[in-house]
């Protein structure tokens, strides 16, 4: 009797909570837009799984299918993983967007419900820490804000150029002559001439360290520096995990790539570590021009923080502008046109600024070369350095612009691989690269919304560094292209790379020969 008394009392109360936790939340998203998974085919408790796993050699292409495929422009898509808020229980619902309403939302109208969160930060935590990069909220503010206060400095804008300048003058232009002198037969991988490249000018802009990837006899080196080389494989290392659904099981265990991961990262860290310590530690530390030195002298960051803070922008530095040229050569290499207007208007600059080829070029001269800005950003425009950034998560349930419903916990990123490809965006002649569409009737170079062209992000988190990557990707063609014809070995388009940035699977493997007007 007691027994049929407490089934009485327990059967209401078990009904009471089916209904709010599992009925009602069920019938209340039903009555809501539903992110569309257009061209995926979904199976039971593996979701989009197979579909993942059978395309992930060819993932940005794939994904960007079905976005210009999509009516909406995104791609929504649902696989296992950690218990909590999804579309299907057990699931992880992710969109993958390339519609301009919803990155202008996600990016600015509601930033603050989009952060980063735990999708993103435990994977890059062990490499960049809680860098600028790698953090949400107050602790993603104030290194925003005392980073951007240097960015806009004038003597720290005259030291990237010094810097940039003095590596193209010293060391990549003696590297293409000699190159050159060999009849043009000698074959360079572009790829990685300016990865050294970027790498010595970031680590001298952020650090004042000098790694000299590149030498000044024009020779290229055999090997990497120490350092380069561990940053280079923990960056690729933390980059697998995003594909490495047990690398956290593997972390603690201490095996594989994970192993190798947690000694390059110690090798990163105890190098990065030991120059902000001698730079604070140093009399004339508050004397340097290198971004730690001025965050050194600001006293409002502690060893670990100026260390993350460092790392996360040689990541982006080194990463961002190697991977744009690298494409931009690769392009320009089919349009001797493109490049014979590139190298008229350098002279023009020469001409006008009465300079010599061979002398470093000024801000100014820089800023007024406004074919080479607008060859750039078409280039960037079809291969963007950065071609799907990294997901935030939803933190409270939101509608994205077109009505369709986001839960919290559900995960959300753009692709400016395949917004560069909308022809709602760039017309039906999307596909072409035409540096015109970026000019006036007049030549005066015309910008769009960045939540059309999202190459440098846009909102808050917009690319502190796009003027100096800006500088530096100018004065590199600028240089290489008043001297130099630049030709390509292979054929057809290259293979993608799985890196943080669009890179080139094999390299980029050229001939340089002298031009003949210089």
């Amino acid at each position: 009797m007691l027994l049929l008394l407490l089934l009485l009392l327990l059967v209401p109360a078990i009904l009471l909570y089916i209904s709010h936790r599992i009925v009602r939340p069920t019938l209340t998203l039903a009555k809501k837009k539903k992110p569309s998974s257009h061209g995926l085919r979904s199976h039971p408790l593996l979701g989009h799984l197979h579909a993942f796993l059978k395309n992930r050699h060819r993932f940005l292409d794939g994904s960007t299918e079905l976005i210009v495929g999509s009516p909406e422009r995104r791609m929504g898509f649902w696989i296992p993983g950690r218990p909590g808020p999804a579309l299907i229980p057990g699931m992880i619902t992710c969109f993958i967007t390339g519609n301009p309403a919803d990155v202008e939302h996600v990016l600015r109208t509601n930033f603050a419900n989009y952060p980063k969160g735990d999708s993103t930060i435990p994977v890059m935590a062990d490499f960049l820490g809680h860098g600028i990069f790698n953090s949400d909220g107050e602790q993603w503010l104030w290194q925003r804000k005392s980073a951007s206060r240097e960015f806009t400095t004038h003597s720290l804008r005259g030291f990237v150029i010094d810097s940039v300048q003095s590596e193209v003058r010293n060391r990549l232009l003696p590297l293409l002559r000699r190159a050159a002198a060999g009849g043009g037969h000698m074959v360079l991988d572009m790829q990685d001439v300016l990865e050294r490249f970027a790498f010595d000018t970031v680590c001298m802009i952020s650090f004042g360290h000098d790694p000299c990837s590149l030498a000044d006899d024009g020779v290229l080196p055999d090997g990497k520096s120490d350092f380069m080389r561990a940053f280079v494989e923990a960056q690729d290392l933390t980059v697998k995990r995003w594909l490495e659904v047990t690398w956290k099981i593997k972390r603690w265990l201490d095996i594989g790539k994970e192993r190798r991961l947690r000694k390059a990262i110690a090798d990163v860290h105890r190098f990065a570590m030991d120059i902000v310590r001698t730079r604070r530690q140093s009399s004339s530390g508050n004397n340097r021009d290198d971004l730690l030195s001025r965050l050194v002298a600001s006293g409002d960051h502690g060893d670990e923080a100026l260390r993350d803070i460092i790392l996360s922008f040689l990541l982006a530095g080194r990463e961002m502008t190697s991977s744009a040229l690298t494409w931009f050569f690769w392009l320009v290499s089919s349009r001797p046109d493109v490049v014979a207007r590139i190298a008229d208007e350098v002279r023009s600059v020469r001409s006008t600024t009465g300079t010599r080829p061979g002398d470093p070029f000024t801000f100014d001269a820089l800023r007024s070369m406004l074919y080479l800005h607008a060859v750039l950003t078409e280039s960037m425009r079809l291969y963007p350095p950065v071609a799907i950034d990294s997901s935030e998560t939803c933190a409270a349930d939101d509608t994205l612009p077109d009505g369709t419903h986001v839960g919290a916990g559900w995960s959300i990123t753009y692709s400016a691989y395949a917004m560069g490809r909308l022809a709602t965006i760039w017309g039906t002649d999307c596909a072409e690269f035409k540096p015109e569409r970026w000019l006036d009737d007049h030549g005066a170079f015309r910008p769009v919304s960045p939540f059309l062209y999202a190459v440098f992000h846009a909102g808050p988190r917009t690319c502190l560094g796009k003027e100096m990557a800006y500088v530096q990707m100018k004065s590199i063609v600028a240089g290489v292209l008043e001297e130099f014809v630049v030709d390509v070995t292979g054929s057809g388009v290259p293979e993608h790379a799985l890196s943080t940035t669009l890179r080139m699977k094999g390299g980029l493997p050229v001939q340089i020969s002298t031009r003949l007007e210089v």
